[in-house]
């Protein structure tokens, strides 16, 4: 089979069109269009239902696009294992975690990574969603939960807490609490419940709420909630984390927190060797390390 027009198959799927499908490709819609017939022909089948809103594949076409996936996959693990040097890491680094980890914690300490590796490109994904990493959507994650998916190397990094915390010139106006019912006073800042969190975030803030407090500020991600915190808008719900880099925040009532969540670290199986991704392993385990120690037994 023609791997030429298998690539451009699986560029028209991906894309549901062939205009972007040739703007990826450097090719004219055109020359695309062309070499889809070819393949239809080639195999006696129709792979695209078109219509006005772009293209569908068929179920013919979705077999084909499972394939054409599959082999992206390995072909770019292969690639990976390539570019790795024996002697130096350089290359992209596709990372994924959530927007909170990823902007409070890891973003600040990448200086020090680039430092060691000057030629390494990092693509610091942020988002809720779990990336599928055997389908190589990422290298490498750092999840707030442990990764369900197979054929994943996991090691378990740390373990964080959601407490209640305040800036000080907040607590001066509005005064600190005491005890939970003293949260009817103040505006709680948090994630919604319902939003996309760990469980046991989600779990306080569920909590907290059944204690009437008539004032709320929801941000869809913890660098939200850190912002409106830092700026005296109330009393947010923050991962432990933060006191480090937000170091001026006063803990409120400390005998509240979640249950803990663990934060593992994952990548397949067979980047086993890649040098990339042992260079960020052992960065972020050293990483932590120093957290650790700047905290202290108390954190």
């Amino acid at each position: 089979m023609d791997w030429d027009k298998l690539r451009i198959f699986h560029a028209v799927a991906d894309a549901g069109s062939l205009t972007h499908a040739g703007e990826q490709l450097h090719l004219s819609q055109s020359a695309v269009s062309r070499q889809i017939r070819a393949l239809e022909e080639m195999l006696n089948t129709t792979l695209f239902h078109r219509h006005a809103r772009g293209l569908i594949l068929t179920e013919q076409g979705e077999l084909l696009f499972d394939a054409t996936k599959a082999m992206r996959k390995r072909l770019d693990a292969a690639a990976a294992r390539i570019r790795d040097s024996e002697e130096e890491v350089f290359g992209e680094l596709r990372v994924t975690t959530t927007i909170g980890f990823g902007s409070m914690w890891l973003a600040p300490r990448l200086t020090r990574l680039y430092e060691q590796y000057p030629q390494l490109n990092i693509d610091l994904m942020l988002e809720e969603r779990v990336l599928d990493l055997p389908m190589r959507e990422a290298d490498v994650a750092i999840r707030m939960k442990e990764p369900s998916q197979a054929d994943l190397i996991r090691k378990r990094l740390m373990g964080v807490r959601m407490r209640l915390y305040a800036a000080p010139d907040y607590l001066e106006r509005a005064g600190t609490p005491e005890n939970v019912d003293d949260m009817r006073s103040h505006r709680l800042i948090c994630q919604a419940p319902g939003g996309v969190q760990v469980s046991a975030g989600a779990q306080l803030v569920q909590w907290l709420l059944t204690h009437d407090i008539p004032s709320r500020l929801t941000v869809n991600n913890y660098f939200g909630v850190l912002q409106g915190t830092i700026n005296g808008l109330g009393i947010g719900v923050l991962p432990d984390y933060i006191v480090e880099n937000a170091p001026h925040l006063t803990r409120v009532l400390p005998q509240l927190e979640s249950n803990e969540v663990p934060v593992f670290l994952a990548y397949p199986e067979e980047l086993r060797q890649s040098r990339r991704i042992g260079a960020f392993r052992d960065f972020v385990i050293a990483e932590i390390q120093a957290h650790r120690r700047k905290l202290g037994p108390a954190a």
